[in-house]
């Protein structure tokens, strides 16, 4: 078989390899969901006529607004698990937006990324993603089960447990952020542990930037950092298979880049919206926007990869690997009693994610009482650990949330 010459016949044979498994999973789910065959109805699509990948291009692209408002009228996944489906366990993303876990074995696919990482039976995998609320910590302990490896449930925080352990019980592999694995290096080295001692050579990271300076940084401890991408909804969507190489797509999910304007897939090297199809007729995420930008390249094999996340559709931004909207930000401090104004300010302090709140008092509030009600503020209702600063004034045009961060 010729193999495609051109990034388009690359993406090209890519899609239409799917063509017959999307065409099964549109139809089923068209019969087994009643929200989704409503939603193809909308858009003048009959199930039987989608033959392949070409004829979803017909179907609009559902924004994460679009599914916290579906979710918002028909609770608590907007109608799109199949009824007769019983989740394994159920969670909470900032918005909120809510996701079950699907049944069977590693529903979210990380398995994959591990094992290519070459992460399988005999390792011990040190997770800290967090376990409260948000899928993180879930998806990547059932991919480390599905490889055969024991998980060191880590979660977020407790450095000093962490370093500890990781003396003690010698992880070999290491899934989290990779901001929050140079911390973690850190404080063994502060700690003053045996240098012998740790035996994390492998890690899988996610969900924010690995820049080149970091990724040294990291390599210095860890010989072998592969970054991977994907999304609360939908799983992994992409991986490394060696450093800087691109992410390759995973089995048993879609993976489109669409032009922002109109929707339709772009098969060259054009920036557009990773738009997601998963390959399940329990669960039919469909053309689903994940609201990041990225890019095709050509991977060493010559396959297309998603040239990694080179930006953000609308305001979200994400830090320490959650999302923050400007007005769940706005909500968060509406109405907090001696609050004259206020901005969040994002910055990068030595590859660790640094979220500070500037507040302005107003005229006769106690600054000090007025600090600890938005750090509770922000604690409970934003899910984040905020420095809060105390100024005279934030600018007149300030945005609800200015990212200052450098990645370089």
């Amino acid at each position: 078989m010729t193999q495609p010459q051109t990034l388009r016949e690359s993406v090209h044979h890519y899609t239409t390899g799917l063509d017959s498994e999307v065409s099964t999973a549109v139809r089923e789910a068209a019969a087994r969901v009643p929200a989704f065959a409503a939603r193809l109805s909308e858009a003048g699509i009959d199930p039987r006529d989608v033959a392949g990948v070409g004829d979803l291009a017909a179907l609009p692209v559902m924004t994460k607004d679009d599914l916290l408002e579906r979710q918002r009228r028909e609770p608590p996944f907007g109608g799109f698990l199949a009824p007769d489906v019983r989740p394994r366990r159920l969670f909470q993303s900032p918005g909120p937006i809510y996701e079950p876990q699907l049944p069977g074995t590693d529903p979210w696919r990380w398995g994959e990324a591990l094992q290519e990482l070459g992460i399988g039976d005999g390792d011990t995998v040190l997770n800290c993603f967090g376990y409260h609320l948000s899928p993180a910590g879930a998806m990547f302990e059932e991919g480390a089960a599905s490889v055969g490896a024991t998980v060191v449930p880590g979660g977020v925080g407790n450095l000093d447990l962490q370093a500890r352990l990781a003396a003690d019980l010698g992880p070999t592999a290491y899934t989290g952020l990779p901001s929050y694995l140079k911390a973690l290096i850190d404080r063994f080295e502060e700690a003053g542990l045996d240098p012998a001692a740790w035996q994390i050579q492998r890690a899988l990271v996610t969900a924010e930037p690995l820049p080149d300076s970091l990724r040294a940084v990291l390599a210095a401890r860890v010989p072998d950092v592969r970054m991977a991408y994907g999304t609360a909804e939908t799983g992994l969507l992409g991986y490394e298979t060696a450093p800087n190489s691109g992410l390759k797509i995973p089995s048993g999910v879609l993976v489109q880049i669409c032009d922002l304007s109109t929707g339709r897939p772009v098969q060259n090297e054009d920036t557009g919206q990773i738009v997601v199809t998963l390959l399940r007729p329990d669960y039919p995420m469909v053309r689903f926007g994940t609201g990041d930008l990225s890019a095709w390249q050509a991977g060493p094999d010559g396959a297309p990869r998603l040239a990694g996340v080179l930006g953000r559709v609308g305001d979200a931004v994400k830090v320490r690997g959650m999302f923050l909207h400007p007005r769940q930000a706005e909500a968060a401090l509406a109405g907090v009693p001696g609050l004259s104004a206020s901005r969040f300010v994002i910055d990068r302090v030595e590859h660790r994610d640094v979220l500070r709140c500037e507040i302005v008092p107003e005229s006769g509030a106690n600054a000090d009482c007025l600090a600890a009600e938005v750090r509770d503020r922000v604690r409970t209702a934003l899910r984040f650990e905020s420095e809060v600063a105390v100024v005279p004034a934030v600018p007149e045009d300030a945005q609800p949330i200015e990212d200052v961060r450098d990645w370089s």
